[in-house]
């Protein structure tokens, strides 16, 4: 859908115009003593900020599913038919504004990852019988082969240093601040810096084998799975929706109370 495309483009736009909005209806209402402005503030936010709901909404029904984004819905449009605009704003805008900070959230987790991958080593100096040096990809380097590292390179695996001393950064694996000093028979990690000095090294674990490989995999593994609390979440909110409206109707029905039935699914937006 063009529209679902233009409002994803656009959604931080929207979720600046919501909240401009709703403080515009409270500063006119509350201190100014516009009402009339301030309820047509809220009109527009309540139209601004659920259009881009309601379609969310609409595509997961589409596909059998009744999300969060209906009842936040059905509570903005039982809202609005009341004349509640406050509450239909309000509701529309920190929906949007939770939604927004979760995908910040995310993003900025997805940064990290991929800033922690790109410190990986990604080639080596692989010193021959003859004493020369070529340098390959990392993916061709295997154990027990030597390595060179020079000055400002970054180890490409997990060795033991067989010639020269040299000081290593390694805040990349153990947060040290200060470089290390390493010397013929110490071990190195892959993803550590040589700040000075020439090492060779022998292999003793490449690739995903390193610390520095596991510690990336922990990474992306720990930002894959699911907490227990997230798990059983993502559980309860395929029934907290269908429950909210079914109370609400059975309220409406027991009470003939539109107004109580449309409150209680306000107050059931999460």
């Amino acid at each position: 859908m063009n529209i679902q495309r233009l409002i994803k483009q656009h959604q931080n736009q929207i979720i600046i115009l919501s909240g401009v909005l709703v403080a515009s209806a409270i500063i006119s209402d509350y201190l100014l003593n516009l009402s009339q402005v301030g309820m047509w503030a809220m009109i527009l936010a309540s139209i601004v900020g659920g259009i881009p709901i309601m379609i969310q909404a609409y595509q997961a029904l589409r596909n059998k599913v009744i999300s969060i984004e209906l009842l936040v819905s059905i509570a903005v449009i039982g809202a609005f038919f009341i004349g509640e605009y406050y509450e239909s704003g309000i509701v529309t805008f920190l929906f949007l504004f939770g939604a927004y900070l979760e995908r910040r959230t995310i993003e900025k987790t997805r940064k990290s990852v991929k800033s922690l991958v790109a410190m990986a080593p990604t080639t080596a100096l692989i010193v021959d019988e003859s004493g020369e040096s070529e340098e390959v990809d990392i993916e061709f380097v295997e154990k027990e082969d030597r390595l060179l590292v020079k000055t400002g390179s970054k180890v490409p695996v997990d060795g033991l240093v067989l010639v020269g001393e040299g000081f290593v950064d390694e805040a990349t694996i153990t947060g040290e601040s200060f470089p290390v000093k390493k010397k013929i028979g110490d071990h190195v990690f892959a993803g550590t810096i040589l700040n000075n000095g020439t090492l060779q090294i022998e292999a003793q674990r490449v690739g995903e084998d390193t610390t520095f490989g596991k510690i990336i995999e922990l990474v992306e593994e720990a930002q894959d799975s699911k907490s227990v609390m997230e798990k059983f979440i993502n559980k309860f909110s395929k029934y907290y929706t269908p429950v909210v409206l079914i109370f609400a109707l059975v309220t409406y029905l027991f009470t003939q109370d539109i107004r109580l039935a449309i409150t209680i699914l306000v107050l059931g937006c999460p």
